[in-house]
């Protein structure tokens, strides 16, 4: 019993010592802080409201209390106050050693030292990405973006790889922009813009050597481009010269129904003149647009332009429009205009007489424009128009001019027909896809016949003779209905119609001077054949346009390149080979035929000969 009393007493006298006595009688003891790493769990703070408790007097150290508690009221004044701290430059540098700390806690005194050792222990940073808003927020004055539709001016880069062949290089583009007022957007970083002396006037053999077909329009395995081949061009760019083809069609149409519903040797069908005026019509409008197309092109892409009139095939493409001019005079109605003024035809002539001059003197002058090396199918629209052109001046009642571009047609085409017929070795044989063009060949003798029939006054011999070439020519290519099938559709199928037209109306001339059941029924036959292809082919090409939008693809031929690709060869080691491997070699290619099919019939020779000796 007496050793459980001073057990008791023990535990009486414990709670009669308060929290706070031991915590304040545990900072008087020397050493108590000298812990090597703090952490923000092991610091303990005393609430702060112990000075209202009502504790013996006489246990309680009044100064410490109240320093303590001043100390308290003022740390936490402070606390309220911190409120932004800089952020370090990168995340990594927050973790380093040798970061310098912001102390929360330790606040100096008068001597510019800490109070105590409690109040030395620092607490981690806190970086904040924002800083903390003194006042109180305004959620009225905040806009909330997230609904708005996103500016599709903004981030938004221009392609200047297109610049080069521009007419103004973008500089007019850039020029507006700036008096506008708007700040000029960034290019695109992979693009190589190029400047107009980086693309010159290429020579011709440039267009040889980077094309190859005989429309030189295939892009060689080994060039490149100027123009990116990854995307689409804009339309003008794809817009090419050829596309007169479709006006010289169609207009042609006009003059065929404007023959038949006034010569004498069909008056049997009974046909109305307003076929002839809706057609004219129509031609009208599809020659303005055309026409206006392309002299855009001229006026923003003038480069592309003169590339096309350096192309040693395009170039006879230019004198497509001035023909289509005139099938517009021929065709034009009789109730517009029964008669025109011959300065029209002076008017019209000017552009074939130019162009004839640069045309012509290269056939003749030699050179890589040689005739004998550019001569293709398209080489008679240069030839064409001088027939057509007389044609027109002889229906005004002009003599003089008619017979000069007559006689000028007659003689270029004599030889241009000598050489396409003939094929010379330097000739390429035309593609697939090129065999419609073949039916130029009609073309120039259908007119020429009509055109001295004017001149004449009837359709004498000499007409006549022009006309059996032409009907000749359209029969042997007619007949061969494999040489026209199973290729994919282009504009090059306009070939077909203007020749077929011309074969019609000749041949209905000549109905008026032969007039039996035999030539009204084939001027029947070959003008129904001409408005159906007409027909079929305009359908097609407004399907091609606009629904497949595949009939204006990258013209490749006007973006080749003026510098030469580097050549790969392929070196050998020679030393390794035997002499008399060397031998066989030499051998080889010397009695090698280019020529023979089978090249082994040469190293057979080769043997033999060996042998006799």
């Amino acid at each position: 019993m007496e050793v459980n009393k001073p057990m008791e007493s023990t535990e009486q006298e414990v709670p009669e010592t308060p929290s706070l006595i031991r915590y304040i009688s545990s900072n008087q003891v020397s050493g108590f802080d000298n812990i090597q790493k703090p952490s923000r769990l092991s610091v303990q703070y005393p609430p702060v409201g112990l000075q209202h408790l009502n504790l013996p007097p006489k246990e309680i150290e009044t100064p410490p209390v109240q320093s303590l508690t001043e100390e308290i009221e003022h740390r936490g004044h402070q606390r309220m106050r911190s409120v932004s701290i800089s952020m370090p430059p990168s995340p990594i540098q927050a973790n380093m050693p040798n970061t310098k700390q912001v102390l929360f806690d330790g606040l100096p005194d008068s001597n510019g030292a800490a109070k105590s050792a409690s109040c030395e222990l620092p607490k981690p940073a806190k970086f904040h990405s924002q800083p903390i808003q003194t006042g109180p927020a305004q959620p009225h004055q905040v806009i909330n973006t997230a609904n708005l539709p996103p500016n599709p001016n903004i981030g938004r880069k221009i392609d200047r790889r297109f610049d080069s062949f521009k007419t103004w290089s973008g500089k007019l583009e850039r020029q507006i922009t700036n008096l506008r007022g708007k700040p000029p957007r960034e290019t695109l970083p992979d693009d190589v813009v190029l400047t107009n002396s980086d693309v010159d006037t290429l020579p011709v053999d440039r267009y040889f050597d980077a094309l190859e077909g005989p429309e030189l329009d295939t892009l060689r395995a080994s060039e490149e481009i100027l123009l990116p081949d990854d995307k689409r061009w804009p339309f003008l760019l794809r817009f090419p010269i050829s596309s007169f083809g479709i006006c010289l069609g169609v207009s042609s149409q006009a003059i065929m129904w404007k023959t038949l519903a006034s010569s004498p040797s069909t008056k049997f069908l009974h046909l109305s003149p307003m076929i002839n005026i809706v057609l004219w019509c129509i031609s009208v409008a599809l020659v303005t647009v055309v026409f206006s197309i392309y002299s855009l092109k001229v006026i923003l892409y003038f480069e592309a332009v003169r590339r096309e009139y350096y192309h040693p095939i395009r170039v006879n493409f230019f004198f497509a429009p001035w023909i289509a001019v005139l099938f517009l005079a021929l065709g034009v109605p009789t109730s517009f205009a029964k008669t025109l003024h011959p300065a029209l035809w002076y008017i019209l002539m000017t552009p074939f007489f130019c162009l004839e001059l640069k045309i012509y003197g290269q056939w003749m002058s030699g050179g890589q424009r040689r005739l004998s090396k550019v001569a293709n199918p398209s080489n008679h629209l240069s030839v064409v128009g001088n027939f057509v052109g007389a044609l027109l001046g002889a229906s005004m009642g002009l003599v003089e001019g008619p017979i000069f571009f007559f006689a000028v047609g007659f003689a270029h085409y004599m030889v241009l027909f000598v050489t396409l017929y003939q094929r010379l070795p330097t000739n390429e044989t035309l593609p697939k896809e090129l065999h419609p063009v073949f039916f130029l060949f009609v073309a120039a003798p259908s007119v020429a016949s009509m055109a001295w029939a004017k001149l004449q006054g009837s359709f004498d011999y000499g007409s006549r003779i022009a006309y059996f070439i032409a009907l000749f020519l359209y029969f042997s290519l007619a007949v061969r209905i494999n040489f026209f099938r199973g290729f994919k559709f282009s504009l090059a199928w306009w070939a077909y119609t203007f020749p077929m037209t011309g074969a019609a109306i000749a041949t209905v001339r000549y109905s008026n001077q032969v007039t039996n059941v035999v030539t009204q029924a084939l001027a029947v036959m070959l003008s129904l054949a001409s408005t159906l292809t007409v027909s079929a082919l305009l359908i097609t090409t407004i399907l091609h346009a606009f629904v497949l939008r595949d009939l204006f693809p990258n013209d490749l031929a006007i973006a080749i390149s003026d510098r030469k690709p580097k050549p790969h060869r392929k070196w050998f080691n020679l030393r390794n080979l035997s002499s008399d491997y060397s031998k066989d070699i030499e051998n080889f290619l010397k009695f090698s035929d280019p020529e023979a099919k089978d090249l082994e019939a040469s190293v057979r020779s080769q043997i033999s000969e060996n042998e006799g000796v």
